[in-house]
């Protein structure tokens, strides 16, 4: 698949076949995902895949109750928890360097998108998950101190076609030429 087809064909998904996730294909997307860029090449992830039925409803059970992605975890294949070393990303020496105390933020969201796009080149569907109580999952799976649980992404088969997305804003609406306000036309 083509990077630009992949980027504009990816959805979220959030039902999957009983089929499994090889080990193989679970090591592609983590390649794909270890291969974003970072702040000074940190590398801020570590990433916990989850195989555990068992382990993955508590984690499901960390979601909020009304979040869509309850269900489709609980059939998942695999889940996988992207953590972020705290402290690193836009800092130096430890201490912050720039307007934001949470840039880990960014290069784990670079990490996601390069996962979640190898994922669907794969032919496997993922869905980013954000809506959960961190701190409880991050006590499940033991991750430690200086560490925080960032997101989890369930990762399956899809079980249906991908439909077309919703709709984006148009360029106009949302780039800006030399000043905010200035149209780019």
């Amino acid at each position: 698949m083509k990077l630009k087809e992949a980027i504009f064909t990816r959805r979220s998904i959030r039902r999957f076949t009983d089929d499994l996730v090889s080990d193989d294909a679970i090591h592609e997307m983590l390649e794909a995902a270890r291969f974003a860029p970072s702040w000074a090449n940190v590398q801020p992830w570590e990433f916990i895949v989850v195989r555990d039925k068992a382990l993955i409803e508590k984690i499901t059970e960390t979601y909020s109750p009304n979040n869509p992605a309850r269900k489709c975890s609980l059939s998942c294949s695999a889940l996988i928890v992207v953590c972020a070393k705290l402290h690193l990303s836009g800092c130096k020496g430890g201490a912050p360097v720039t307007g934001f105390d949470s840039w880990h933020m960014f290069d784990v969201g670079m990490a996601v998108q390069n996962l979640c796009l190898r994922a669907h080149d794969l032919g496997l569907g993922t869905v980013v998950v954000g809506f959960m109580n961190h701190d409880e999952c991050r006590r499940i799976l033991d991750v430690p101190e200086g560490y925080e649980v960032v997101v989890a992404i369930p990762v399956g088969k899809p079980a249906v076609a991908t439909k077309e997305g919703p709709p984006r804003k148009p360029l106009l609406e949302i780039v800006h030429l030399n000043k905010f306000g200035a149209s780019m036309r």
